[in-house]
């Protein structure tokens, strides 16, 4: 990997102007134990280019919205289209509908839909809705699961047992913290005891039906049904965040996988097929408190974007085929195989985390527990390699249909390497 005095440039200016250099703090690589990130110029299909002209096999593809791979020429073309007649225009548009019917018609619960333009916004939208719609104030989520930088959402607590959420970042005040109820992923007890104590106060349980932002963990059997059933026993309104599985683990994301529907869904990534756009949606009778029909305020000038809209528009269709998931799957378990002998990996569908453990991973604890040194090397070495996965141990690998055999057969070569090394 050649580093040139463009890309030193480029973060040394951008250290001069963004706070810490980047806009999201996961690209800025410190946790893999790099000096400073890539700058991209390009990406096509599976691969990216920086500006020093290193090329990059991406399993990462914008953490998980590009299905199809970079610069996909369907929706490359349909943005494009959709950009002469105007980049945004505040009022309805025929393709806001459009995009609104493919989304119900894909997920199991969703009756109607709000677009937003970021899964932060629809995180707190439909934390908002479910507090209106019955009364309540609490928030019971998970250790380690994410939901955008939403203040009441940034809580952490101790492990195993349900606690009231402290802040788990400066900025976010304990009064905001302290309705939010944070258990251990795929701990039932823990989430029953909480409902125990907290239950008629509590507006919703909220949870990645897969967790993605500890590393994939999948639900364990009957983890879901249970959620399902204390929020039937409580008057709790069920949540999930499918801003990472819409789309991407089954086109009804992991609830029609799982078979277990909530009452409100947090959608993004694949649903705007790459551009700035999400959602949320759920039964008409909760969904008809948003303003305008109802009395629960929500807006946004860019919601429902022509372009976002177009590109979403231009992915969703093709997904209507049982081939396209056949293949991911395909390509997901392949991919899993020639990782399986160098940790622990786990996998949905198409994504996949490879844990520097030996040991499941069932919960954000277990997660921790990594080997978070020995994945930097691995990153770096990969890197080196023209090969490109999360900076992070606890992300996602994504499969796309852009990857090829080939790229799976390169990537688990390039690990062997590093490891028989």
């Amino acid at each position: 990997m050649a580093v040139t005095r463009a890309r030193s440039d480029l973060y040394r200016r951008a250290l001069e102007l963004i706070p810490g250099g980047v806009n999201s703090p996961v690209r800025a690589m410190r946790a893999v134990g790099l000096d400073e990130p890539f700058f991209v110029r390009r990406g096509a299909g599976a691969y990216l280019e920086d500006v020093d002209g290193n090329r990059y096999l991406d399993w990462v593809l914008s953490w998980g919205p590009l299905l199809f791979g970079h610069a996909d020429a369907e929706t490359v073309e349909a943005v494009r289209a959709a950009a002469l007649d105007g980049t945004s225009f505040g009022a309805p548009t025929e393709r806001e509908v459009s995009l609104a019917a493919e989304i119900v018609d894909a997920v199991p619960s969703v009756e109607q839909v709000r677009l937003v333009s970021s899964g932060t916004e629809a995180a707190m939208s439909a934390i908002r809705l479910a507090r209106a719609a019955t009364r309540r104030d609490r928030v019971l989520k998970f250790a380690g699961c994410y939901h955008g930088h939403v203040d009441a959402l940034l809580a952490s607590a101790g492990s195993g047992v349900a606690t009231l959420g402290i802040p788990s970042t400066p900025g976010v005040t304990t009064a905001v913290a302290r309705d939010t109820i944070v258990c251990s992923y795929n701990d039932v007890d823990a989430a029953a005891a909480a409902v125990a104590s907290y239950g008629e106060g509590l507006a919703c349980i909220l949870v990645e039906p897969v967790a993605g932002n500890m590393g994939v963990v999948p639900p364990e059997p009957g983890f879901l049904d249970t959620l399902r059933d204390l929020c039937d026993a409580s008057g709790a309104l069920l949540v999930f965040d499918e801003v990472i599985t819409g789309f991407r683990v089954a086109r009804g994301g992991a609830q029609e996988l799982y078979g277990v529907r909530p009452d409100l869904t947090i959608l993004g990534k694949i649903v705007g097929g790459g551009l700035p756009l999400a959602a949320f949606g759920g039964r008409a009778d909760l969904m008809e408190r948003l303003a305008p029909a109802g009395d629960v305020y929500q807006a946004g000038t860019l919601s429902g974007n022509p372009l976002a809209t177009a590109a979403g528009l231009a992915v969703l269709p093709r997904l209507r085929d049982p081939a396209v998931y056949r293949e991911l799957e395909r390509l997901g378990a392949r991919l899993e195989a020639g990782l399986a002998p160098f940790g622990r990996v786990q996998r949905v569908r198409a994504m996949l985390t490879l844990f520097c453990r030996d040991e499941p991973v069932r919960d954000y604890a277990d997660a921790s527990a990594s080997d978070t040194a020995r994945y930097a090397e691995l990153f770096r070495h990969l890197l080196g390699r023209g090969i490109y996965v999360a900076p992070s141990q606890f992300e996602a690998m994504f499969v796309s249909l852009a990857h090829s055999d080939d790229d799976v057969d390169r990537t688990v070569e390039a690990v062997a390497e590093h490891l028989d090394g």
